[in-house]
């Protein structure tokens, strides 16, 4: 099962581990949703997720600080033993020692952090949210054109990497060559990234494996983008009739979501890098709701009805 180790949520957001005890390196979580056990402190267990991370804040915690300490150590057990993956005191609250003592007797970590619940609760929903994202890996180039995530893809050898390395020496940024690793945060939104282990590198035939990082700064590489223009790369085909004016959009699917694709034949003498870039201004113009073909379009029509 997909999951994301404690450990690394620990890390990432900045976690103060209350029950250092524990052993976490078995412990993952497998789901982005969060509780908040409102209820289940109150006695109602009923439908409790309890494969959820829990979060207890400022209101749970008084909730059970009015309590007398044999009702609080029989209503926190009843909580605590309930198999749940963790707990996370916010909002400035700090578990007393008997709370700690059940954490470490049920192996169930604690954490503390400084943020108020609510911003906390929605940083780790995006957080766990993107990390357990479905994900796919394709073979492909993701570069980051004027703000916009271009994927190239096209057949081993066809110059995705080479077109790649001219859009750096450009001034945008490279994300993954070779392998493009896409997760589905939401229904519109693809993420790229690359591999842990391939990550910055660019491979050129003849050449080898080059360091980009190294070799044009730290802003010439980025870590992630969201996909917004697929660009495929194929050899040219004379027999072929390729679109000319752009006014109907094509698009490919991955994971569910679509995204506008645009075929684009490979001869001697093109500038790949070029052609790419005006792809991706084009795009953007597109979003911001100006369309080059449709004004063409307009105005042969108003050019005809006034011949008429």
């Amino acid at each position: 099962m997909k999951g994301v180790e404690l450990t690394k949520m620990m890390q990432e957001l900045n976690l103060k581990n209350a029950t250092p005890d524990i052993d976490m390196s078995d412990k993952i979580i497998t789901t982005s949703e969060i509780n908040r056990p409102a209820l289940q402190l109150a006695g109602y267990l009923a439908h409790f997720d309890n494969e959820r991370v829990q979060i207890i804040g400022y209101v749970e915690y008084t909730y059970l600080q009015q309590m007398s300490e044999e009702e609080r150590h029989f209503t926190y057990e009843r909580f605590i033993s309930s198999k749940i993956p963790c707990v996370i005191f916010s909002t400035m609250t700090t578990p007393t020692e008997d709370m700690l003592k059940l954490a470490v007797q049920y192996e169930v970590p604690t954490f503390i952090t400084d943020r108020t619940t609510s911003s906390f609760m929605a940083e780790l929903i995006r957080w766990l949210g993107v990390k357990l994202a479905p994900c796919i890996s394709i073979h492909g180039v993701l570069v980051d054109v004027y703000g916009e995530g271009v994927l190239i893809t096209g057949e081993s050898g066809i110059g995705k990497s080479e077109a790649a390395l001219e859009l750096i020496k450009r001034g945008h940024r490279l994300v993954s060559d070779d392998v493009v690793e896409l997760r589905k945060v939401s229904d519109v939104t693809l993420v790229g990234s690359a591999p842990d282990i391939t990550r910055h590198f660019i491979e050129l035939r003849g050449i080898g494996i080059i360091d980009v990082k190294t070799l044009f700064g730290v802003e010439s590489v980025k870590n992630t983008q969201a996909v917004d223009l697929v660009i495929k790369l194929e050899e040219w085909d004379k027999d072929r009739e390729y679109d000319r004016l752009g006014l109907h959009e094509e698009y490919i699917e991955y994971l569910g979501n679509k995204i506008v694709c645009h075929s684009l034949p490979i001869r001697p003498g093109r500038n790949l890098a070029v052609i790419v870039e005006s792809a991706a201004v084009n795009h953007r113009q597109k979003k911001m709701g100006y369309n080059a073909a449709e004004e063409l379009y307009r105005r042969v029509q108003e050019s005809i009805s006034r011949k008429r």
